[in-house]
């Protein structure tokens, strides 16, 4: 069918906080966490710096390049910049702030697809598609659970950033729907 996501696909993420103003996925600046390659938080457009808001889709259950994202499956998203930003992955735990929230672990990028085990698989569930046949296509909004030690939490945004042109900091949560669709993440395709 027309605008399936498709793996090897190249895509740009979109927060839906506060009526889609939550920024695109992003990577920004090294990190220092142990296993860690940049840190994430959101930005303003999807090319902040070349390839920092580009993410490839790829299956971590061996699903070939080519074949159709169905809602459910579990996925890795290898980051652009540099031709290899990292994988997005969990690591360490949030902010004492972000907890009060609900939160459980915070955001960054890995060298390894699996930095510790789970922490670089993520379950995306898409809110719904046209036709309901249970692929996920370019425009659907998902959530992406996280599989570190089978509850790693719902990726979302998570107050403002303190990192160079960022905007909102990224975590995981217990709650998908925190507030005002923290967790919502629209699919767009990538330029070539």
């Amino acid at each position: 069918m027309a605008n399936e996501l498709r793996y090897g696909a190249q895509i740009h993420l979109q927060n839906g906080y506060n009526g889609w103003q939550g920024g695109y996925l992003d990577t920004n600046s090294h990190s220092s966490a142990s296993g860690a390659k940049y840190q994430v938080a959101t930005a303003d457009t999807p090319t902040r710096g070349k390839g920092t808001g580009t993410w490839e889709i790829l299956s971590a259950t061996g699903k070939a390049s080519g074949q159709p994202v169905a809602s459910g499956d579990v996925v890795h998203l290898r980051n652009l910049y540099g031709g290899d930003g990292g994988y997005l992955d969990t690591n360490g735990h949030a902010t004492n702030e972000q907890k009060n929230a609900g939160a459980k672990y915070d955001v960054s990028t890995s060298q390894a697809r699996d930095r510790a085990q789970g922490t670089g698989r993520w379950r995306i569930f898409a809110r719904t598609s046209d036709p309901a046949d249970q692929n996920v296509r370019i425009g659907d909004v998902v959530h992406l659970w996280n599989l570190y030690g089978d509850n790693g939490g719902f990726l979302e945004t998570n107050h403002t950033s303190t990192l160079t042109d960022a905007k909102y900091d990224l975590c995981t949560n217990a709650y998908y729907n925190r507030s005002s669709d923290v967790a919502d993440w629209k699919i767009h395709q990538a330029q070539a």
